[in-house]
């Protein structure tokens, strides 16, 4: 089973605004844990991850991976709030999508709330950035093997 990781415009900042809670979190901490939790599941898991800050990039890999993975995982960031043409993107290729959002110390406490991705999205979940991560990940390939 493929499954694209789409991490979205500062994201590779997450240390930054977890040393001000007294954690040493980094996108490659995030990054390993999900390949752990890919090793773990009975299921045989490819994970194919970006982080980008470009929205065409993002779009762009959607494009191309449309046959290749069977999900995704976004982590939309700013984009959550006013980029359209993502929604349109995902609303089109309409692959089954969790949309993450990181506990609000380390991210805007508005990209959920003012989320207009979630109505294309399979569900939206929230929660510590060591975690979100692989939750949706199980959530995600659940969904895929019922």
């Amino acid at each position: 089973m493929n499954i694209l990781i789409m991490q979205g415009p500062n994201l590779n900042l997450v240390g930054l605004r977890s040393a001000k809670s007294g954690e040493q979190i980094t996108l490659d901490k995030i990054n390993r844990s999900l390949r752990q939790q890919a090793n773990k599941r009975p299921e045989e898991l490819t994970l194919k991850i970006l982080q980008t800050h470009k929205i065409e990039k993002a779009m762009t890999t959607i494009h191309r991976n449309r046959n290749w993975a069977q999900g995704i995982i976004l982590a939309p960031m700013a984009w959550a709030r006013y980029e359209y043409a993502l929604r349109d993107c995902l609303d089109t290729v309409d692959p089954p999508t969790i949309e993450v959002f990181l506990s609000k110390q380390y991210e805007s406490e508005e990209d959920e709330v003012t989320s207009i991705l979630s109505a294309v999205c399979l569900d939206s979940m929230s929660g510590h950035p060591l975690t979100i991560f692989t939750d949706a990940l199980d959530r995600l390939v659940n969904h895929l093997t019922e």
